[in-house]
């Protein structure tokens, strides 16, 4: 484990950082807008879940690169999660829009449940590697293991997808102001 992180890599991990949490406000408000009776305010909602999928699309292009420092494959894993997702919810909004309603479609939770399982072998890597704190590592295997199951049982009409991506979305914008804080330095944290 390096010391002491260059200033690029810092704003390297600074960038991914700000990436997660512009995609939970993209995504935030481009589902609401979407879900707008108002075909204009439906159309910019889709504006901004497709600026989501890019956001994610970004997300998984430059975080692979540091993964592929520790493990290949956990980086290429990453990378296609990302896509699925990025993929799935585009495609929600360009063939659906603008008569989709989000809770008739499946199409979402199938994109939450491969972000979920895919993204478990990164924070796997995160801890093994020691590229974060541990507890923060921890926190991300637990929180994305439990997001998963949440969705993955809205597929068998079980509604627990609310309260079990908790822990997930708050290991995300946690991981996301850590790496904008601390640059991504686990030396550099509590």
């Amino acid at each position: 484990m390096k010391s002491k992180f260059t200033r690029k890599e810092i704003k390297y991990a600074q960038t991914i950082g700000s990436l997660f949490l512009m995609a939970f406000v993209v995504y935030g408000f481009g589902r609401h807008f979407f879900e707008s009776e108002y075909v204009i305010t439906k159309y910019v909602g889709a504006t901004l879940i497709l600026l989501n999928s890019t956001i994610v699309l970004f997300i998984g292009i430059l975080f692979r690169k540091t993964l592929q420092g520790y493990n290949l494959f956990v980086g290429h894993v990453y990378l296609a999660t990302r896509i699925f997702e990025a993929i799935t919810l585009a495609s929600l909004v360009l063939t659906l829009v603008p008569a989709v309603n989000f809770s008739d479609d499946y199409g979402y939770y199938a994109a939450m449940v491969g972000l979920g399982v895919g993204s478990i072998p990164m924070c796997l890597t995160l801890y093994k590697h020691r590229i974060s704190p541990p507890w923060l590592a921890l926190w991300g295997i637990i929180g994305y293991t439990v997001f998963a199951v949440g969705f993955l049982m809205e597929f068998y009409g079980k509604e627990w997808s609310m309260f079990l991506l908790i822990p997930g979305g708050l290991w995300e914008i946690t991981f996301a102001l850590w790496l904008i804080i601390k640059g991504g330095n686990p030396s550099e944290s509590p």
